[in-house]
């Protein structure tokens, strides 16, 4: 599709969190959970959702919580600048900052994650549903049984036919595709599995422009280039043979830090819920050190613009560092993180697989990890910038795309 740009009309205002960069790293153990509280809350976003009038609500956006904000922010404020639609933000999070936008045409629902969110999907009347989630239909969250226009917007660089479950996307009318790569995906599963066409939008990848733009505003690390100690981001994904949950985490750990390296370890929101011992035995021991920062919380940014190389295993937030900084990554060589065992089915290469010797190097989690530090370093710079612009759409200008799209729907 072309689309023709509009200006922004209108700010919005953002109320910010005015919790301080320290806070959002304070590890804790015991989860959010679902109490009373949360629920009379959710009980009463959802009468009051379902109370507005339905010229109020031509747009609507979900949110599963707080990380899935940063995929979700300019598309949402695009959305109010560039258009005069009404839009509302359901969020399943009570600390999403998606609450806590103020515009004359927006509202905003906390809905919890239980009985209430998925009375909410299944009686939900809105003409566009906007949202990151896979899996749509297939487990407790429905399609509406009214006619709604359900758009998904990636929340990962990474390929959609191996880290995703199988029929993650077949009930969504629109995918919003972060490069080409999801474009050749998503044909060939239809193509596989005998599934009518959806409507793919060639967006980019909004997530991503923020790091470029935000970039702008950061000085380039005082260790790049000058020192031969570095800032090192371990971020990987999650899941039983993860980098944390395995155990190599902590012994990565400890032998950066031994090399004289600051470390900044960001396990995913999973990891924390799932495999607590193991983060809680490499921050016991670390936690006292100036030259180590824990960071349970994945929405803030800070972190990656201050590293040198990120280490990770199977996550996305890899191609995104590596994309928008042009900074090396180092990948631990674990096993593959597959939620989908039917994938070899459709014969494409995963993005996440085919670029890893291209934008980073492989550690096998045995030789010296000094070794693979120093290999990243020679890593040209150029080629990962040029690397972006080959496999992310309309870098710079996804929320103008998405906008156009939105008035085609």
């Amino acid at each position: 599709m072309n689309f023709e740009l509009r200006q922004r009309p209108m700010n919005v205002d953002r109320l910010r969190d005015s919790a301080s960069t320290r806070s959002q790293r304070r590890l804790n153990f015991k989860g959010e959970g679902y109490n009373i509280i949360q629920g009379l809350k959710a009980i009463s976003g959802a009468i009051g959702f379902n109370n507005l009038p339905k010229d109020q609500r031509q747009i609507t956006f979900y949110s599963e919580g707080k990380s899935y904000w940063l995929h979700l922010e300019n598309l949402l404020v695009a959305t109010l600048e560039r258009t005069d639609k009404s839009v509302c933000y359901l969020s399943s999070s009570l600390d999403d900052p998606g609450l806590m936008i103020k515009h004359p045409q927006l509202k905003t629902f906390f809905i919890g994650m239980g009985f209430v969110r998925d009375y909410v999907f299944q009686t939900i009347e809105t003409p566009i549903m906007v949202m990151t989630m896979p899996d749509l239909n297939n487990f407790q969250v429905k399609r509406s049984r009214h006619n709604v226009h359900y758009v998904y917007v990636p929340h990962s660089l990474v390929s959609l036919h191996m880290i995703y479950r199988h029929g993650a996307f077949d009930h969504y009318d629109t995918i919003c595709c972060a490069g080409p790569h999801h474009i050749q995906e998503i044909r060939a599963i239809e193509k596989k599995y005998n599934l009518p066409e959806k409507n793919l939008v060639a967006l980019g990848y909004s997530r991503l422009d923020s790091l470029i733009e935000q970039a702008k505003k950061y000085p380039q690390s005082e260790s790049e280039n000058q020192c031969q100690h570095k800032k090192i981001l371990i971020a990987p994904s999650w899941g039983s043979k993860g980098l944390i949950e395995s155990g190599l985490g902590h012994r990565l750990v400890n032998e950066l830090i031994a090399l004289g390296h600051e470390v900044i370890l960001r396990p995913h929101p999973q990891t924390i819920k799932f495999a607590s011992n193991q983060v809680k035995k490499i921050v016991n021991l670390h936690e006292k050190n100036p030259h180590f920062t824990f960071e349970s919380c994945v929405a803030g940014q800070e972190s990656l613009h201050q590293s040198d190389i990120m280490v990770s295993d199977w996550s996305g937030a890899a191609l995104e560092f590596a994309f928008a900084l042009n900074r090396p990554v180092i990948f631990c060589d674990i096993p593959q993180k597959v939620n989908n065992p039917q994938y070899q089915d459709i014969n494409l290469e995963p993005l996440e697989f085919s670029i890893r010797k291209t934008i980073g190097m492989i550690w096998d989690g045995q030789s010296p990890v000094a070794e693979i530090i120093e290999l990243c370093e020679q890593k040209n710079k150029n080629v990962l910038h040029e690397l972006s612009n080959q496999y992310v759409f309309n870098q710079g200008h996804a929320d103008e795309v998405f906008t156009q799209f939105l008035g085609t729907v």
